[in-house]
């Protein structure tokens, strides 16, 4: 695989420079907020030094950052939106905002963590979800409603994967990502290509806990489950297969030097650390904040 010979500043040192902890760099580099490119034999990726100083000179810098890669829990997400913390878990869980990042606490539980700014347009498309009564599928008891943060988590993913990949066979090395052994030998059944495949497979999450049921729960978590979502995947897999085939012919897994590497090298850890403090700059992206619980509150009913 043809690599990029591009000169670049490590993961570490460019964070420093942008003054962002290691996991808000690692999450801004997964939203395309800060642009990486290979560099090496190896494929290990850095950050171009005109990409440090763009963001240095841009406006705010580094609030106007930070506020874009501010994330809140189900508690902080529930009092942006002034709504309570069980509406706001009923929401999520019926797919009205996707997740970017989760981790498993020490009791085996997903906790997912949101973008405030998605948050915020969540609340200028549906403002009428965040007031009055509930609609009937958001009352519905929890075990009768399917719970599409999981989904929505891998969708955002995979995207996020197969946009930035270099060639096709990347880019179907992401969708093989979330199938799998039985379904992708299904769907790819030429051994060489599978090879190929696992291979060039992307990191979907970047830090694994030491605890091996933690652990168990984040591979049962990146792996696709309903019928549809799993169907979906296979064939946009399959189109990218056709797509990369045209393109050459796959490189030999015994002789291909490249792997698949995290966004940012993150230690293994059980838990992430406490999140910063928040941004001053995030008030300005919820400004209606204040006026929907001085609305449900005029209103007599309870979000």
């Amino acid at each position: 695989m043809t690599v990029r010979q591009e000169q670049g500043v490590p993961f570490a040192r460019a964070a420093r420079e942008l003054g962002l902890t290691p996991r808000d760099f690692e999450l801004a580099v997964q939203l395309g907020e800060v642009r990486t490119v290979a560099c090496g034999p190896g494929g290990r990726r850095r950050v171009p030094q005109e990409e440090i100083e763009r963001h240095r000179a841009a406006g705010g810098f580094p609030e106007a950052l930070r506020s874009r890669l501010w994330v809140v829990g189900t508690a902080e997400g529930a009092e942006l939106l002034g709504i309570s913390p069980s509406r706001f878990g009923r929401l999520a869980r019926g797919g009205h905002f996707a997740p970017v990042r989760f981790y498993v606490n020490r009791y085996r539980a997903v906790v997912w963590h949101y973008l405030a700014s998605d948050l915020a347009e969540f609340a200028d498309r549906h403002p009428e979800l965040l007031t009055g009564r509930s609609p009937f599928p958001l009352r519905t008891a929890p075990e009768e409603r399917t719970d599409r943060r999981p989904r929505s988590w891998r969708a955002r993913r995979i995207e996020q994967l197969t946009s930035r990949a270099e060639d096709a066979w990347q880019r179907a090395a992401a969708l093989a990502a979330v199938l799998d052994p039985v379904q992708l030998a299904d769907a790819v059944p030429d051994p060489d290509e599978r090879a190929c495949l696992r291979l060039l497979r992307p990191v979907l999450v970047a830090a694994r806990p030491v605890a091996p049921a933690a652990r168990e729960v984040i591979e049962a978590l990146v792996m696709a489950e309903d019928p549809d979502e799993i169907e979906w995947y296979r064939h946009c897999l399959v189109a990218a297969l056709q797509e990369a085939r045209a393109d050459r012919c796959p490189p030999r897994w015994e002789e291909n030097r490249y792997r698949g590497v995290p966004d940012t090298p993150v230690p293994d850890t059980p838990a992430p650390p406490p999140e910063p403090a928040r941004p001053h700059g995030l008030r300005r992206l919820l400004p209606w904040r204040g006026t929907r619980r001085a609305e449900a509150a005029t209103a007599g009913r309870r979000p």
